[in-house]
């Protein structure tokens, strides 16, 4: 290792990220400036990359969860050969540039997670260990096809945010080997010391997660190269490398304060400052021998790939069926799948009848990855034919998340960002409060997440308010891009996950019953050939010249369903539609919805066991919706539909009502 090199490298680094901080004049240059020397070592004698095919496979996965410093990361990509100019670095934090405040995946080449709220990048990295881990034990024969790390760097922030926590017991516990995390420690948060608010001794928490952990001078070259050899070296524990850092390291004025934090240094600051560090004051310079030195690893990536794509082919030689199959999960290709339909008739949960489609499902897709937050009987998440993950079961597809609803949620984005895999896992639909960040993330990112929450609404009963979601469905509704399915019966279900599953640009959640639904017979037709039960929102049951709109979804369905039978014995024509999915219908052409809900009947009333937020764009200001604005109640579920008038009665009345 060429310290001198490395040295200029590592300052170099430090010196494009204050210019960039200081011309946007917004930024964070403390952590640049401290994990400069640390993530140079990495960048240069261990990561395994090729920025001339940013995406391959088997590349080292790098994550900086401390998302306020992404000049350090812009910055290293620069020099490491990415796609990402000096003008993209001046550029940072203005308008679609390529260095957006926080590294964003589908922005930058290099970039591997979108880390903004602290502890989630910590999160994705268990979850792409993890994977890498299930694709291994499935796919490596006598060649190992599948083989690199996952390094991520967290700061105090990190790790005092709770989900670090519940990700780190996670993978002390399954012995992620492969998992290698740098611990800025720094003592440093926006409000001042560390002493105000966090004194617990890391690394005996770290000891009791089971982690490998190894302390340094994160300014010293010598000491952090080994660091990570010892890191790699260690196959049955994460490894925690507990870097000691001056925050604003070369700063004379503010180094080893938070004013150096979250502020620009000011230019009179930044010339000290690289006067101190004995590199040019031209603002964005980098030396030549710099561009030299980092060319070496660019060459050295490309060689990297071109020697793994010569393994690939001896590979796919001597295991034809597993390589086609590899491709295909790479690429992220489906096959057909194929679900059997629910007879008319028959009367289950959707919670129950997700569950067999599950056990479909997990005969057809190879990576699909199932899961749940201790709750497997009551979300029926896990198929018969699923093991469950552990250190001696490498190739479970079903991972026990523990008590854990975020970070199971942040792990699951880190499993689907990872490639090959298609993560799913259940909860109480009310713990989405607890995973609505990481679910936020997962939709900003576009990834193929599936959510399975079970026990949606007062319908649950006796387990009473803390358990029945009232405000969830319009919280979850208000993400964009994430797609929400209410189904209102098995049918139903079975087309949530088939359109969830081909959802590839953005996560999916199924909020599910836990008391028995009847499977809907719609007007006698083939649920199979109803086309428009594809767009999100269909008539169910319909009259031809109807009168009046009723709508729901879920549960509700079949109240609106008796509803209309109730007044077409009054005479009253009615369509019924059911909302499989709000988010899918709103992306469909505007005949389609001109169809389903025509100007020219302005009397509709929509009906939903929960806050009525989402309904008033549908119903109209003529309209009514019939839902929950308050909390619920310990009771039975069918008197809590009864004393909160969510009935096929209250529905009748309603219309009745507007009719006359």
């Amino acid at each position: 290792m060429n310290t001198d090199l490395i040295k200029k490298t590592a300052n170099t680094v430090r010196g494009l990220s204050i210019d960039a901080i200081q011309k946007a004049n917004s930024g964070h240059p403390g952590l640049p400036l401290g994990m400069a020397d640390v993530t140079t070592v990495l960048f240069n004698e261990h990561l395994k990359f090729n920025p001339e095919n940013p995406d391959w496979f088997d590349r080292d996965r790098f994550v900086l969860s401390g998302g306020h410093g992404s000049m350090l990361l812009y910055s290293l990509l620069h020099l490491y050969g990415y796609d990402l100019s000096l003008d993209d670095i001046k550029e940072f934090r203005q308008w679609h540039s390529k260095t957006p405040g926080h590294p964003e995946v589908q922005d930058t080449d290099g970039v591997e997670t979108t880390t903004g709220p602290l502890g989630q990048g910590l999160a994705n990295a268990v979850g792409m260990a993890l994977a890498e881990t299930i694709l291994a034990a499935k796919y490596n024969t006598d060649i190992e096809i599948i083989n690199h790390y996952t390094y991520v760097t967290a700061g105090d922030g990190d790790l005092q945010e709770g989900i670090s926590h519940e990700v780190c017991s996670f993978a002390g516990h399954n012995k992620l080997g492969k998992l290698i995390l740098f611990y800025d420690s720094n003592h440093i948060t926006i409000d001042g010391d560390t002493k105000l608010s966090f004194t617990e001794d890391t690394k005996k928490r770290f000891e009791a997660y089971d982690w490998q952990v190894i302390e340094i001078d994160g300014h010293n070259y010598n000491e952090i190269n080994e660091a990570i050899k010892k890191a790699k070296s260690e196959t049955e524990k994460p490894s925690i490398i507990i870097c000691k850092t001056t925050i604003g390291f070369g700063s004379p004025n503010k180094a080893g304060t938070h004013d150096v934090h979250g502020s620009p240094l000011g230019e009179e600051e930044i010339i000290l400052t690289k006067e101190n560090l004995d590199i040019s004051t031209e603002k964005f310079y980098v030396p030549d021998e710099v561009y030299e030195f980092t060319k070496q690893k660019i060459k050295k990536g490309k060689e990297f790939e071109e020697l793994w794509n010569e393994l690939l082919a001896k590979y796919t030689k001597n295991n034809e069926d597993a390589a086609k199959e590899l491709k295909q999960i790479i690429e992220n290709k489906l096959p057909e799948i194929k679900i059997e339909e629910f007879e008319t008739g028959t009367k289950l949960a959707t919670r129950a009848s997700s569950g067999k489609v599950i056990e479909q499902l997990a005969d057809q897709l190879p990576n699909l990855i199932g899961g749940s937050a201790d709750l497997t009987p009551s979300n029926k998440t896990k198929a018969k034919s699923q093991s469950s993950y552990s250190p001696d079961n490498r190739w479970g597809t079903y991972i026990h998340y523990g008590i854990r609803e975020f970070g199971m949620a942040g792990i699951m984005n880190g499993i689907a960002l990872h490639g090959g895999l298609i993560p799913y896992g259940g909860t109480f639909f009310v713990f989405s409060d607890y995973m609505r960040s990481a679910m936020r993330m997962a939709a900003l990112m576009g990834i193929r997440v599936i959510y399975v929450l079970t026990h949606d609404s007062i319908g649950l009963g006796e387990d009473g308010p803390t358990h029945q979601p009232v405000e969830h469905l319009a919280s979850l509704r208000a993400i964009p891009n994430l797609t929400v399915f209410r189904p209102a019966d098995a049918n139903e279900t079975a087309l949530a996950w088939k359109l969830a599953l081909q959802n590839t640009s953005g996560p999916s959640v199924l909020v599910l019953t836990r008391q028995g639904l009847p499977t809907v017979n719609r007007n006698g037709r083939d649920f199979a050939k109803i086309e428009e039960a594809e767009k999100g929102a269909y008539a169910v049951s319909d009259d031809v010249d109807f009168d009046i709109i009723l709508m729901a979804s879920g549960s509700e369905v079949e109240m609106a369903v008796k509803a209309k039978e109730m007044l077409n014995k009054d005479g009253i024509e009615v369509r019924v539609v059911s909302f499989l999915s709000m988010e899918v219908f709103d992306n469909q052409n505007d005949i389609y919805k001109d169809e389903l809900l025509p100007e020219r009947c302005e009397k509709r009333i929509a009906v939903e066991a929960a806050s009525n937020m989402s309904w008033y764009k549908y119903v109209g200001t003529k309209g009514k919706v019939i839902g929950i604005n308050k909390f619920g109640a310990s009771a039975p579920y069918e008197k809590l539909y009864e004393e909160y008038g969510i009935t096929a009665d209250a529905v009748y009345t309603a219309a009745k009502n507007m009719l006359n």
